[in-house]
């Protein structure tokens, strides 16, 4: 007979590391089919995947967080109202971010654009008629989702903390140009929504 440890960790592990991966692929094929319909098979690249030697180390710590957690606290992993609220936060910040993907449509890249080029335009409707950044305010969604989903609470604060700060300086830098490209349009705009990231203006 099995005992109530293996029991938790067969059907508990299998449910949350099974919708772990499900959205990992899916978000990431996601973004590398969009990125290839807008912009083409010439223009994408691994790139478009958004797979870096630094995500793939965060999600493997990740990873290690739940294995360490289900085995020696698998109570940690019972709390299927967090877990389901973690759920939630990754659909919706994947929604988010793909709303964002298809408004922007080849105004979208995933590479800073410093200069203006022919299909670069400002936009300024749908959910970017609030939100400056919602792909971005996806992705923070989408990333600390995995986390609460997972039950994981080091991770959970870790990828909010990274991805807040990554973010953050992002905004900065892309903004620069932003304002150098489209000028007064850009600043009034900016000044009429907010960022989509807590605390960056």
């Amino acid at each position: 007979m099995a005992s109530p440890k293996s029991e938790v960790f067969n059907f508990t592990a299998f449910r949350q590391l099974s919708q772990m991966f499900t959205a990992i692929f899916l978000f990431h094929g996601s973004e590398y089919l969009l990125a290839l319909f807008f912009h083409g098979k010439n223009s994408v690249t691994l790139e478009s995947l958004l797979i870096s030697k630094n995500y793939v180390l965060a999600m493997v710590g990740s990873l290690v967080e739940y294995l360490i957690e289900i085995y020696f606290f698998p109570g940690m992993k019972e709390h299927w109202l967090i877990s389901n609220t973690g759920l939630a936060l990754v659909v919706v910040g994947e929604l988010m971010r793909k709303l964002a993907i298809i408004t922007a449509g080849r105004s979208f890249t995933h590479s800073i654009r410093r200069s203006r080029e022919q299909d670069h335009v400002l936009i300024t409707h749908g959910v970017y008629k609030y939100i400056r950044h919602p792909s971005y305010c996806g992705f923070l969604i989408w990333s600390v989702g995995t986390q609460i989903m997972l039950c994981n609470p080091v991770c959970t604060l870790g990828f909010a903390a990274v991805v807040w700060r990554f973010f953050h300086q992002r905004i900065q830098y892309e903004e620069h140009f932003l304002r150098q490209i489209f000028g007064s349009r850009y600043v009034e705009y900016a000044r009429q929504t907010t960022s989509g990231i807590p605390f960056v203006k």
